[in-house]
């Protein structure tokens, strides 16, 4: 039985030729419950907008069954925010995986307070079961190195994608075979799209 999914975009959203498009399709084709927002503004997020936006999806999730999120970009600096918030009991996810969420460093113009995201390793357990970061070794929003203080700091595994670059459209990752395993099974280890 699929788990439910929970898919968070990024900065300007997630287009019809983007992993999380493809997959989304392919758990539905497959009967499985997907929910694939479309956060307000997303060419300029609003940090409060979307932790509220969050809020009403997590809300939303069944209560039965495995419930599991993957956030991209933004979207994975976004959960970070919403895990340092939580202060007592919350609807918890079974299982996170944070692709290519952003740097310290990184800055755009039309994003605000995103960056630096905190890293806060209490906050993610009490928000999910499992959490692990997939980047590639060339993104230019999240140095490897950076990707590695992220995970000792959060105290999650860490899959590093040689070549990949921000593991995106751009980089050629629409069909992602590597992503739909490891929503039924976390220990698949996230490759290099082919």
């Amino acid at each position: 039985m699929l788990p439910y999914v929970l898919l968070l975009h990024g900065h300007t959203g997630s287009g019809p030729e983007h992993w999380q498009s493809w997959l989304a399709g392919e758990l539905a084709e497959a009967g499985g419950a997907v929910d694939i927002p479309q956060l307000t503004d997303p060419g300029r997020p609003d940090l409060d907008v979307w932790l509220a936006e969050l809020r009403h999806h997590l809300d939303a999730a069944p209560p039965d069954g495995e419930r599991v999120l993957l956030a991209h970009s933004c979207g994975a600096a976004l959960w970070l925010h919403h895990a340092a918030r939580l202060a007592g009991p919350e609807p918890r996810f079974d299982r996170v995986l944070l692709v290519s969420p952003p740097g310290p460093r990184w800055t755009h113009p039309d994003v605000h307070r995103f960056t630096p995201a905190p890293l806060d390793a209490a906050g993610v357990r009490r928000a999910a079961g499992w959490t692990q970061l997939v980047v590639a070794d060339d993104d230019p929003a999240c140095p490897v190195a950076d990707a590695v203080d992220m995970a000792a700091s959060l105290k999650v595994d860490l899959d590093v994608i040689p070549g990949g670059a921000h593991l995106n459209t751009d980089a050629g990752y629409g069909p992602w075979p590597a992503v739909r395993e490891w929503v039924t099974d976390r220990h698949a280890r996230m490759v290099r799209n082919r």
